[in-house]
């Protein structure tokens, strides 16, 4: 399948270049051409409006500067450009009786457009949001460049609506008007990227460094020529052109990172550059590295139990994280231009992301205690005809990420059409192999007088104390040789992989019509996915192994938590030893078979649709047909305990695993249609409202078909299935919003948005006896496509360049953005769908808000920035008290910047300024009990860029 696939594929890329090579290469009479570029000479400038007076017609200027007016009578015009920040434009341009015409444009002769720094940022974004046809925010290289973020992610988050998820402190999946990343979709230069991760389709942007990128689009709505998967947002990200700029470039950038709790200096570096090879031949690229070093010290609960008023935990973890992550990226593009009408490019990124996890641990595992007393905020844990459990634990886990693109495509225009193609590859993996995940070390009380308290008066610390005869707790409680090993699990391969093959074929004829002109325009699209995941887990078992074998020291600053693993021991002491360890073969191999899939996504896609363009009006109305087609194996694996009943009905005389591999296939079609609508009345006012039907596909791991089974020896069975007939979430979205441009350089804007989102997906857990695709369990958890669930909110921006302020506070820039989202939806309870319980959509923060203030004056540029989220759904729990939330986020960070001279600049950055920390937490008996929460402190960097 696979390989029949890939012919396609190739097949159609094939087709849709050999169509470009065969069409004229020269304009025909009537097309009026140029280019749009700064003062300077330095920077072609994206999103300028041009019109022609006389005709009403209007186009835009492409990345490179370039813009078209096909087919346009001879005689003498007035041409009219502007853009944001610079003052209109207008020129004479004569259409000759046969032959084509040339207008280039330079704006900014003033001195109030610049091509670098945080307010041509603001002038170049504003431009391109204010040329959109929908909702769009925009971030550019420049703007990155004004934050210290370490990441796509973490610059992502300064945007209206967009706020990040964050793993161990450093930003990572994208939020998008509160909603779960699931419902995103993420491109490279036009190409989807597969998600590394077995388990999601959300692309982790924390493998994209933001040195990389060229400028960042978030598409709010829809048209019918873009991809249909989305409900949040369309993110675009695009790497560099050399035909965006005017001048070669060559810059490097070193800089230090220092993070407060690891007290580690770490590097990173970066070199980009863009380079003319001529006038129709351009290269641009570059390379950037980072390390960096890292701990987090970290708290857990979980069981959170409520008794007669006595609310308590049945196990509480202290971690201590010691990390090192590095990231490469790379990217190399070449442009190419045969003749007038022709554009070729190729464009490739490689990201690779190592992530290097040191996790030591001991937990208290209280669940089994004999008797649970309280004292104000103290709780105390007997071993007096119960047991309490003491595990300590290490953590060696290395992970490599890598996402990888190629897209060979181009442009022709020629006689009024317009005809777009490409043919594209891109791949994600993960792999791990040899990780240690984890090695645990046990010691048990029972009747040795042990007690366990914990100071809960800090919810979010609690703080463990012990009493009992000295013998127990200054001796066996932190004597290393007490912990015997329970297991060391091996994860001997991980290995998830995604892939997709792209093709795409757009054609458009614009048609000169009275006071404007309408388009006609159709396209194709095949996308040919495969997705697979393999683990080979390992469990091994020594009797005579203990922790003084592997003792280390701590890093922990919350509390004592010794005596724990060193770090590298437990590896070096295992290899050493390999013979004296044995393999639990049943744990394993269920492991192991219970995790692996495999799935196919075949989506065809085709529209049609019409665009009317004037200087006023502009709608784009049309329908896009995708169908899919699914091919998803797995496995039902089944767990059968000694003395359970096989499946030919004799008894099992020790514990049994059967594997039985399975396969389903599907598919299905979708009809999506849109408008889009923008009004300008005035130059300065923009409004828009757009109304399309989207849908997002479920999980690729949801889908496939992994059946679990654990029957114990009374032959109960406990299921956990996967789901291949969940239906698509599909969703009819409205957005509206208005638009001010303020003078000089700054907008206001406001926007409204609605989503129906029908097929909503849950796993839900059933505790009554039924069957599932044949398969009979006593209790299971299944995903299902719940009920319907609504999302509507509110976006406010503000942004300007306070010019007309008194030296020196004319340097000042403000910023701020505040998004409000009511998204809730009903889920089944104990899986009945006619018994249900409304929630706050997962992911979804009802308020996110950004803030930046900014000076930039002569040689010094500064900036603040803030960013908060409120709390929101992590995990539904089988009760709302019992549903895992996240506490609300705020972050201060601050960047610096001299210009020694012009080719030299020197920068300080610091990173998370007040120290904002994790925290989530469940409302088991109407108080916040905690479930995790870990602090990073903050992060300051400096160094210097070059230019060459």
């Amino acid at each position: 399948m696979t390989k029949l696939r890939t012919v396609r594929s190739r097949i159609l890329i094939g087709t849709c270049l050999s169509l470009a090579a065969a069409l004229p290469g020269t304009a025909f009479a009537g097309d009026l051409t140029g280019t749009v570029t700064d003062a300077s000479d330095t920077r072609a400038l994206q999103s300028a409006q041009l019109r022609i007076v006389e005709l009403n017609r209007v186009a835009e200027s492409d990345r490179d500067g370039s813009f078209r007016f096909p087919d346009v009578a001879p005689g003498t015009y007035t041409l009219e450009t502007t853009y944001v920040g610079a003052e209109t434009r207008t020129q004479t341009v004569t259409i000759p009786d046969s032959g084509n015409a040339t207008a280039n444009v330079v704006l900014g002769t003033d001195g109030t457009i610049l091509v670098l720094g945080q307010s041509a940022n603001m002038t170049s974004a504003l431009s391109r949001q204010k040329a959109a046809d929908g909702v769009e925010s925009v971030l550019t290289r420049d703007a990155v460049g004004q934050f210290p973020d370490q990441n796509v992610a973490e610059s992502l988050r300064r945007l209206p609506g967009v706020n990040i998820l964050n793993d161990q402190g450093e930003g990572r999946f994208v939020s998008v008007r509160g909603l779960d990343p699931e419902l995103n979709a993420t491109s490279v230069n036009g190409v989807r990227l597969p998600a590394p991760e077995s388990d999601v389709r959300s692309v982790a942007l924390d493998v994209i460094s933001s040195d990389s990128i060229e400028s960042i689009e978030v598409k709010k709505s829809l048209t019918p020529d873009m991809d249909a998967d989305t409900i949040g947002a369309s993110i675009e990200i695009n790497t560099t052109s050399a035909f965006e700029r005017r001048k070669n470039l060559l810059t490097a950038k070193i800089e230090g990172s220092f993070n407060d709790l690891s007290e580690k200096l770490t590097p990173k570096g970066s070199i980009d550059f863009a380079q003319r090879l001529g006038d129709n031949v351009g290269v641009s690229g570059g390379v950037s590295y980072y390390q960096r070093k890292f701990e987090t010290d970290n708290v857990e609960a979980d069981g959170w139990n409520e008794d007669d008023g006595l609310i308590f935990p049945e196990e509480v973890n202290y971690r201590d994280y010691d990390v090192e992550r590095k990231r490469f990226s790379a990217n190399l593009n070449f442009d190419f231009r045969l003749g007038s009408s022709t554009k070729l490019y190729a464009r490739g990124i490689y990201s690779q992301f190592d992530d290097q996890e040191y996790r030591r641990e001991t937990s208290l595992k209280l669940e089994d205690a004999g008797s649970i007393t309280a004292d104000g905020d103290n709780v105390q844990f007997s071993d007096e005809d119960g047991e309490l459990q003491v595990q300590r634990s290490l953590k060696d886990r290395f992970e490599r990420q890598r996402i990888r693109s190629i897209v060979l495509g181009g442009e022709t225009n020629s006689d009024g059409w317009r005809i777009q193609y490409s043919g594209s590859y891109a791949k994600s993996s993960e792999r791990e192999k040899g990780s240690i995940d984890p090695a645990n070390f046990e010691k048990s009380f029972e009747d040795d007088g042990l007690t366990i308290g914990l100071d809960t008066s800090n919810p979010r610390i609690p703080r463990y104390y012990l009493s009992g005869p000295a013998d127990v707790v200054l001796g066996d409680f932190v004597d290393p040789s007490e912990y015997e090993l329970d297991s060391i699990q091996v994860t001997a391969l991980s290995d998830s992989r995604d892939e997709e093959w792209g093709a795409k074929l757009d054609i458009g004829r614009e048609f000169a019509m009275d006071n404007g002109s309408f388009t006609i325009q159709a396209g194709a699209k095949g996308r040919w996915r495969d997705k697979s995941y393999n683990l080979t887990t390992e469990y091994w078992e020594n009797d005579d192994m203990t922790l003084a074998d592997v003792v280390g020291s701590q890093t922990y600053r919350l509390i004592d938590i010794s005596p724990v693993p060193d770090k590298k021991a437990v590896r070096a002491f295992f290899n050493a030893n390999r013979s004296a360890f044995e393999l639990n073969e049943f744990d394993s191999l269920f492991d192991s078979a219970v995790e692996d899939y495999s799935v196919s996504e075949d989506v065809m896609a085709g529209y049609l649709l019409g665009r009317w363009d004037s200087s006023k009006l502009r709608v784009i109305g049309g329908v896009r047909y995708e169908h899919t087609k699914n091919d998803i194996r797995a496995n039902t694996v089944t767990s059968i305990e000694e003395d359970g009943t096989l499946p030919d009905g004799t008894i099992a005389d020790e514990d049994t695993v059967i594997v039985a591999p399975n396969q389903f296939k599907r598919s299905y079609g979708d009809w999506l249609p849109s408008l889009t609508i923008r009004w300008a009345p005035q130059e300065a006012l923009v409004l828009r409202a757009a109304a399309y039907k989207s849908l997002v596909r479920p999980k690729l791991s949801k889908l496939a078909p992994r059946f679990t089974i654990e029957q114990n020896d009374d032959d109960e069975r406990e299921g956990e299935f996967g789901n291949p007939d969940l239906k698509p979430y599909q969703a009819w979205n409205f957005d509206a919003g208005v638009e001010y441009y303020l003078p000089g350089n700054g907008a206001l804007s406001a926007g409204f948005f609605y989503k129906d989102v029908k097929n909503f997906i849950v796993d839900t857990k059933i505790e009554d006896p039924g069957t599932y695709n044949g398969i009979a369990f006593d209790e299971a958890t299944i995903p299902i496509n719940g009920k319907s669930a609504q999302i509507w909110g509110l976006e406010l921006s503000y942004q300007q360049a306070l010019r007309f302020l008194p030296s020196p506070l004319d340097g000042l820039l403000v910023s701020a953005n505040y998004t409000y989202t009511d998204a809730t939806g009903t889920v089944p309870i104990d899986g009945d769908i006619t018994d249900l319980r409304d929630i706050r959509l997962p992911a979804a923060s009802k308020h996110t808000f950004n803030a930046a203030l900014g000076y930039e004056k002569g040689p010094v540029s500064l900036r603040l920035a803030g960013t908060y989220r409120s709390k929101y759904l992590d995990e539904l729990g089988d009760d709302a008290e019992e549903d895992r939330i996240i506490d609300n986020h705020f972050q201060l960070d601050l960047s610096a910047k001299y210009d020694v001279t012009k080719q030299v600049q020197v920068f300080y950055e610091w990173v998370n300024i007040n120290n904002a920390k994790y925290y989530a937490y469940n409302n088991v008996g109407a108080r916040q009990n905690l479930l995790q929460f870990e602090q990073y402190k903050w992060t300051m960097k400096f160094g210097a860029r070059v230019k060459f």
